[in-house]
């Protein structure tokens, strides 16, 4: 009985062995026609592959090159959070009033939280919070002329991190995160184009209106079908965006989405409106923003709860939203040191993940969400920090919020001639696998290089 045991171990050994070789050999093949390929000539690419059940390498090129990774690098960022926060951390916005002899004034203590107005939840939407806030503040507020004090104590006034493009920065993926963030910082602008191509483009309108904030249009009409090609920029300063770029001839509302130059603003002025009536230029909230806690007496009456971090994480991977990837960086240093600023929580990911005996320098990170083109990480610490997730309790939840594409569960990443998929795959006959695959510098289409990526991934299947 036991040399048939050791008869059939060792028959299985030996066929899992040679199916990792032809595994192994799959990819090598299809990798070399990939960078064999016209369009990868002058490009540098990367792919990781183990064996998620032992961690056994099944192909390996260039995982110790550090290469741009962006919205790959979102997994960095969310498995970081899962264990530095939990996956039941809230934020919370605290709201009350600061009392005074003549009038009273309106007090918010905000702790950086993405989801405030954010149309994903019904307890985040604009109106809910406002309902919940009017109802609250109008018994108190005497005068229509009173300040709404701004608690930013410990926070990094700086939304923008370092690294970020200009094209980028004034459009909704591109919006910073704050201590005060307001329907996820984000606009739409509604174009009109007109008949002929290189007619100017006309601005309808900003959904919701902006607040001392004019967008003025440098775009023109290009031919039919050529779809979104409109950026907005801001402006070096002053109160005035500019939207360059092109979109379809005979478009009524042609709709892109913009960043909010000054979400907490917006937010105050948002309440004006519900308090006292819009329109109304005799209806004032002077905004003021505090370093430290307030000197005078004041009382917390509301506060308001963002969903769960889990819940959280899920659109932050699912939809990509940039903005969360900021916000919890932010979050880690002020929830660690006392003070949300981009660098330190950058400083933290990188000691925690040496730690567990990742090198800081796999991990050259300057933002949480990837849309930096200085970024740079390794294929190699993409896949262990995949792996390390699988063996945690809230793996199940992480899981979830990563997309599918090409039949695997896998989140990708594209900036300008980068483009990058990192996650997991369970093939027919049931081996698991744990991968990162980047390509830098590309030239000609995106779509074209994604199904090429996919031929090599197929590999796996």
């Amino acid at each position: 009985m036991k040399k048939v045991f050791l008869l059939v171990t060792g028959c299985w050994i030996l066929v899992t062995g040679v199916y990792a070789q032809l595994v192994s050999q799959r990819l090598q093949n299809a990798f070399q026609q990939f960078e064999s390929d016209s369009q990868l000539r002058h490009a540098i690419s990367s792919l990781y592959v183990i064996d998620a059940k032992t961690g056994q390498v099944v192909f390996d090129k260039n995982s110790q090159i550090g290469l741009a990774p962006a919205s790959t690098q979102k997994i960095i960022t969310s498995v970081t959070a899962f264990e530095l926060l939990a996956k039941d951390f809230r934020y919370k916005t605290e709201v009350g009033i600061i009392f005074g002899e003549k009038s009273s004034s309106i007090y918010l203590k905000p702790s950086g939280d993405p989801t405030f107005g954010s149309w994903r939840w019904s307890a985040t939407e604009e109106a809910f919070i406002l309902d919940k806030l009017v109802n609250r503040i109008k018994p108190h507020i005497k005068s229509t002329d009173s300040n709404v004090y701004v608690n930013q104590k410990g926070w990094d006034t700086q939304s923008i991190p370092d690294g970020w493009i200009w094209q980028d920065i004034a459009n909704y993926y591109g919006a910073g995160a704050g201590v005060l963030n307001w329907r996820e910082n984000q606009f739409d602008l509604l174009l009109k184009s007109g008949s002929k191509i290189g007619d100017l483009v006309e601005v309808v309108k900003t959904n919701p209106e902006l607040y001392s904030y004019k967008i003025h249009s440098n775009a023109s009409s290009a031919k039919a079908g050529s779809g979104d090609n409109a950026y907005l920029y801001f402006p070096v300063s002053g109160n005035e965006g500019i939207v360059k770029g092109t979109i379809p001839i005979n478009e009524n509302k042609f709709q892109i989405s913009g960043a909010m130059p000054y979400p907490p603003i917006q937010f105050i002025e948002t309440l004006r409106d519900s308090l006292f009536g819009k329109n109304k230029p005799y209806n004032h909230l002077s905004s003021i923003f505090l370093s430290e806690d307030p000197k005078v007496s004041h009382k917390i009456f509301y506060t308001h709860y963002s969903p769960s971090l889990d819940s959280i994480i899920y659109w932050f991977n699912k939809k990509s939203i940039n903005l969360y990837g900021e916000a919890l960086i932010k979050t880690f240093a002020y929830e660690k040191q006392g003070f949300g600023s981009t660098d330190s929580g950058l400083a933290i990911v990188k000691k925690f993940w040496k730690e567990k005996g990742i090198d800081e320098d796999e991990l050259n990170m300057y933002d949480g969400s990837g849309l930096s083109p200085l970024n740079r990480v390794t294929t190699h610490a993409q896949v262990e920090i995949l792996k390390y997730a699988t063996t945690k309790d809230w793996f199940h939840y992480f899981y979830n919020s990563l997309p599918l594409y090409n039949g695997m569960v896998m989140k990708s990443g594209t900036i300008s001639d980068v483009k990058g998929f990192c996650g997991y795959h369970k093939a027919k006959d049931g081996k698991e696998y744990i991968f990162s695959f980047l390509v830098n510098n590309y030239r000609g289409k995106t779509s074209a290089v994604v199904n090429k990526m996919y031929k090599v991934l197929d590999a796996l299947k």
